[in-house]
Order: C-alpha cells, then structure tokens, then sequence
C-alpha cells in the first residue's frame, strides 16, 4: 500500500506537469484521472484503464447529446447518472464510471458544448490515465522474495505437522493443537494471492511456477485434513503404526527438499506390500485399528501423488527459473 501511494503520487504530479507544458486547460483535472488510474498489477492496470477510457468517451458523448437537448440544469446531472451509470456497467465499463463522472462534471462546470471542448477533455484522459499507466508498466515490486520465504514457512510448517503425525502414531496420547495446520493455510492462501500478484506483473512469457507450487500445497493440506481423521482413530499403539510412523518421520525430511527424490513414495510401496503379506487380525479391535492404518498410507500416497504431478509440470519450467518439490 505504501508503495502505491508513492506511485501514485509521481504519476499525480506527471499529469499536472504534462498537462501545464501543453497549456491544456484542467491540469488539476488530469492528476486527478491520474490518481485513479493506478493499480496494483501491470496487467490490471491496462484493463482498468482501458475500461476508464473507454467509459469517459461514452459518457461524454452521451453527457453532450442530454446538455444540447436539456441544457445545463441540476437536473440533468441526475438523468445523467440514471442512463449512463446502467449503460457503462451493462457494457463492462462499471470501473470506469467515476473517471468518466470527473470529466462530465468538468463540461458542466463549463457550460460548453464544442469540439474543442471535447477535445480537452480526452486530451486530459490521455495525459492522466496515459501518466498513471507509464507508472504502472515502469516499475512493480517483484514478489519473488517474499514468496521463497513463505514457501519456506510452509515447507518448515509441513515438516512439523508430520513430525507431531510420527510422534501420535507411536504414542496415541500425544497431545497436539493443530496450530501449525492452520498457519500452514493462511500462509498457503497468502502465498497463492501473490503469486497471483506477480502473474499479473509479468506482461511477456508468464511463470505460473509459483501458482502452481501453492495450489498444490493447498490440495496436499486437505489430504493432510484427511490423514489427521484417519490417526483420530488409532487410539492404541500397535507395530504396524511404528513403520507407517517411520514413513511420516520420513516425509518430514523430504517435505523441506528441493527436487522430488520418491524416497517416501518407495517406502510407502514397500510397506503397502508388507500389510498385504501380514497374518490376519486376530480381533476385531486389531483388525479396525490395521484398516485405519493402511487408509492412513494410502492418504499418504494420494499427498505425494500430488507432488508427483507438479513436479513433472515445473521441471519443464526449469529454464524459467522453476525448481520442482520434493513433497
């Protein structure tokens, strides 16, 4: 926000400026388009002025044809905003309607109907919208470092939820909050919202790399929701939860490395192979206890099935600078 404040005041004063070297009547007129034609992204930017231009143009047409027929009246002003502002939103100009109120409000003030007139005001439009955009296109705050540092948040936080999952395997009166899941997701939400940011910032040749690191975080957290009910339900310490907690001890590691190696997804085949070779229950209570245990695994290899998938899709992007998960 603050940035933006900033920009916005060198675009304000860009317009006056501009504005005053070519004698162009309402150079105040033109800052104020300026303010509002700053945005947060380079890509919103092009389309919020486009839509402000665009919806000014028609407003000040329809604004000249109601002051020639009705005049220059309190009034008009009214049957104005009655016809234009349903026009504009109708066309999809809606974010353009208090710029295009700026500049009819300026004819009014005039009380001048002339091309001249006309003239002035797209020329304001051009300076102000055209001074706000340059400012835009020129400089965005990169995103690149605060999104590294949140995916290092979350993969720490990912690392510590599976370190609590080994350690209630092995002791099922573990005690654990949940806190890190939660901060996990707003850390996770937080990331997607700005690696939105800095897609809309990249104008030529788009890296969604980041976008899609933190979707699938978001997915791999429901999974996560999942495995959490699953352990809800193994109240008693058996052996086959000691290897299913080896697994999660595992994953912890893996979860903070760079590239996907499939260590876990190689110990999680493995011991899917060895629940199936297994004598069978002896209870019903070990019995319920071992189904809650292999579902637990087979979450387990749905959450890294996950990380397969991006990986493949970011090692393609590697020239860009994209670097694969390991989980």
């Amino acid at each position: 926000m603050g940035f933006r404040v900033i920009k916005t005041a060198i675009a304000t004063v860009l317009a006056i400026i501009i504005s005053d070297a070519f004698n162009i009547e309402g150079a105040l007129s033109a800052g104020l388009l300026a303010i509002l034609g700053v945005d947060v992204t380079r890509k919103r930017s092009i389309a919020t002025v486009s839509s402000r231009f665009f919806a000014s143009i028609l407003g000040l047409i329809m604004a000249f044809i109601l002051f020639y027929i009705l005049g220059f009246h309190i009034w008009v002003l009214a049957v104005y905003i009655l016809i234009a502002f349903p026009l504009l939103s109708r066309a999809n100009f809606k974010e353009g309607i208090v710029t295009s109120s700026v500049v009819v409000f300026r004819v009014f003030g005039g009380e001048v109907i002339s091309l001249q007139v006309m003239a002035t005001q797209i020329e304001l439009l051009l300076i102000g919208l055209g001074s706000a955009m340059i400012v835009n296109l020129l400089y965005m705050p990169k995103e690149e470092d605060k999104l590294f540092k949140i995916r290092l948040k979350v993969d720490g936080l990912f690392s510590v939820i599976f370190k609590h999952i080994a350690t209630s395997l092995r002791d099922p009166e573990h005690l654990w909050d949940g806190k890190e899941l939660i901060e996990a997701g707003k850390l996770v939400d937080e990331g997607l919202a700005s690696a939105n940011r800095a897609l809309e910032n990249q104008l030529i040749s788009p890296n969604e790399a980041w976008n899609v690191y933190f979707y699938m975080r978001k997915q791999q957290l429901d999974r996560i929701e999942g495995m959490l009910e699953m352990i809800s339900l193994v109240y008693e310490r058996i052996p086959q939860g000691e290897a299913v907690a080896t697994l999660f001890e595992q994953l912890s590691v893996d979860v903070t490395r760079e590239f996907y190696s499939g260590q876990t997804e190689e110990m999680q085949i493995q011991l899917d192979q060895q629940f199936k070779q297994m004598r069978l229950p002896a209870s019903r209570e070990e019995f319920e206890l071992r189904a809650h245990l292999l579902q637990l695994s087979r979450e387990l290899a749905y959450f890294l099935e996950i990380a397969k998938k991006d990986k493949s899709r970011r090692t393609v992007q590697n020239s860009a600078g994209a670097d694969a998960e390991e989980s």
